[in-house]
């Protein structure tokens, strides 16, 4: 599997989809902000890989805010979801995404901050694994329909590249074969 958006050294290093096919080029998220831009600019595309992403952005944002105390980090959180809502007003998973990590933190409000902060990766990276066994899981299901000799077409992103690894439509014909 291609990874699309994977956390390496404490940075999260995503795939830049906009050099695809001449280049392979990964691009190494320091901070939130520019996580925000490679979701802005197209770097990585296909819902899925976008609702990882946008976790693991806001797990970087989190390392970022200076806060000793659940009130003092919880405002500035808000408006770090804020900023990487305002990425892709219509990508479906990545508000699902960011709602599903504000109450995470909501829930995880009486951890300290720097253990809140290390949730929040562990949480992200655990979303990246879920979304790989699902897409496997699709695959299993749908591959009993596929038939040596047919000929299937997709459209939209339906591969690795659109998911945190393994594919929608393409983990159907992956696990066929």
């Amino acid at each position: 599997m291609i990874p699309t958006v994977e956390w390496k050294n404490g940075i999260v290093r995503m795939l830049d989809q906009t050099k695809l096919p001449l280049e392979t080029v990964y691009n190494d998220c320091k901070d939130y902000q520019t996580v925000a831009r490679g979701i802005k600019e197209m770097w990585v595309r296909g819902a899925p890989a976008i609702g990882v992403a946008a976790t693991m952005g806001l797990a970087l944002g989190a390392r970022q805010i200076n806060a000793s105390t659940f009130e003092e980090f919880w405002p500035k959180f808000e408006e770090i979801c804020a900023q990487m809502a305002a990425t892709r007003p219509t990508a479906v998973n990545l508000f699902w995404a960011i709602e599903h990590i504000k109450k995470f933190v909501r829930e995880n409000n009486d951890q300290d901050i720097d253990t809140l902060r290390n949730m929040l990766v562990i949480e992200s990276q655990r979303m990246l694994d879920e979304d790989v066994e699902a897409n496997k899981r699709i695959g299993g299901y749908g591959s009993v329909f596929v038939s040596d000799d047919d000929n299937i077409i997709t459209y939209c992103n339906a591969g690795s590249i659109a998911t945190a690894g393994y594919g929608t439509a393409e983990g159907v014909m992956r696990a066929a074969v």
